[in-house]
């Protein structure tokens, strides 16, 4: 890497530094942590998932200058994390190190995607798809694989070497193991097995859909299995994201008789969603999703359930998780029904509908307007709200730098009138 390049680095890992320093990501992790812990001072407020290639104002501030591509990945996050902090500050929490991660392999279930690609924008990873079914029959099951999981020690004391070389005195670089699990077996089935035939299977061939789910399940346990035996997990209860929520910060974790160097899933948040099964009963949610993922959510410390399927209608369903503490609320639910079904019992991860950036006119009145009426139903619960799947902007990031300003105008406007 050339001189430039490392100049570069430094003076964007500078920049970030001196923001990490700031008391209000100490005070604001409080706020998190009494969020997990239901204990709530008030509603708290991320985003995520939005879509970069739109996010250049003019500014440059996107723009990548290093020339070697190991230092361009750096310097993207590095940029990333900046424009995050300037622009969608919200509860963003900012770490007071770079981390490294472990270079960690898992061949996964084994069992590919066909599928064809349709999309309208070449530079967005938004994309529409149509699956061509990999399981076919009982016997197609046998395709999903258990998984063989290694670590990589000579890529990761190489890369970690690298860092701590480029950032030395600046900020410390730390090694890290596997912090979180996005585990979904029904996101994963529905492309193995095609969106109209697998529904039409919940009906016509049931315990085949029983078998593969509980093939998807025992696959991933026996992942989690290699990584605990190999010390490959890190604690994620601090500004990690969980499940389809936000932070992790809690008290509860990590679980009595933790040592930092044997990380266990005991001393984890667990997650799991099955968002093709929006429509069905909640006997049937039970029945094909929850029950099938009760060894999973056992192995964990806590739990988030839920990603885009309206939950609205299935709170006594979940209610059968072991130690579940965060629920998805998605556009697609009833918050008011979902608030009564909750109440103080856990915490709801709403999810307002990211359309409100997307429509051909930015009406922000309307905008403050929503989330004022979602925010007054579920005052009186246990609140984080993230705005998630952000597929455009169209190319107008000011909307959703409006979008954080306003929200959080919102979220002090309705605490005051609680407080009143």
């Amino acid at each position: 890497m050339n001189r430039q390049d490392e100049d570069i680095l430094r003076r964007l890992a500078a920049d970030l530094a001196e923001i990490a320093q700031l008391s209000v990501h100490r005070e604001k992790a409080e706020l998190w942590r009494r969020l997990n812990d239901l204990e709530p001072v008030r509603p708290m407020v991320w985003i995520t998932e939005t879509p970069w290639h739109e996010m250049e104002d003019g500014s440059g501030e996107l723009t990548l200058h290093c020339t070697d591509p190991w230092a361009r990945g750096q310097e993207w996050q590095l940029r990333v994390l900046l424009y995050e902090w300037r622009h969608l500050r919200v509860d963003r929490i900012i770490s007071d190190y770079l981390p490294c991660p472990k270079a960690i392999h898992n061949t996964g279930y084994g069992l590919d995607v066909d599928m064809d690609c349709v999309t309208t924008d070449p530079s967005s990873d938004i994309i529409s798809r149509r699956f061509h079914p990999r399981i076919r029959e009982p016997e197609d099951i046998e395709k999903i694989r258990m998984p063989e999981v290694w670590h990589d020690e000579a890529a990761t004391e190489a890369n970690y070497a690298r860092m701590c070389d480029v950032y030395e005195g600046i900020m410390p670089v730390r090694l890290e193991g596997v912090r979180h699990i996005w585990f979904t077996p029904w996101d994963h089935l529905v492309q193995w097995w095609g969106v109209e035939q697998v529904m039409m299977d919940l009906l016509l061939r049931p315990e085949m859909v029983h078998a593969a789910v509980e093939r998807c399940v025992a696959s991933s346990l026996a992942g989690l299995d290699q990584l605990e035996a190999q010390g490959l997990l890190s604690y994620g209860c601090d500004n990690m994201r969980v499940g389809s929520g936000a932070y992790g910060y809690t008290k509860a974790l990590p679980a009595p008789g933790h040592d930092p160097d044997r990380v266990r899933a005991r001393d984890m948040w667990g997650c799991s969603n099955a968002q093709i099964l929006s429509t069905v009963s909640p006997e049937m949610h039970w029945e094909f999703a929850v029950k099938h993922d009760l060894p999973w959510f056992e192995r964990w410390g806590l739990n988030y359930y839920g990603c885009c399927e309206p939950l609205d209608t299935k709170i006594d369903v979940l209610r059968r998780i072991p130690r579940l503490r965060k629920v998805s609320i998605s556009p697609w639910a009833d918050v008011s029904r979902a608030a009564e079904g909750i109440g103080r019992d856990y915490v709801i991860s709403y999810k307002p509908n990211p359309a409100v950036v997307a429509d051909a006119a930015w009406r922000p009145e309307m905008v403050r307007q929503q989330l004022r009426d979602a925010i007054r139903r579920m005052a009186a619960c246990p609140l984080e709200i993230v705005l998630k799947d952000i597929s455009t902007v169209r190319h107008e990031p000011r909307r959703l730098w409006d979008w954080a300003r306003i929200v959080m105008e919102v979220v002090d406007e309705v605490s005051c009138e609680a407080r009143a």
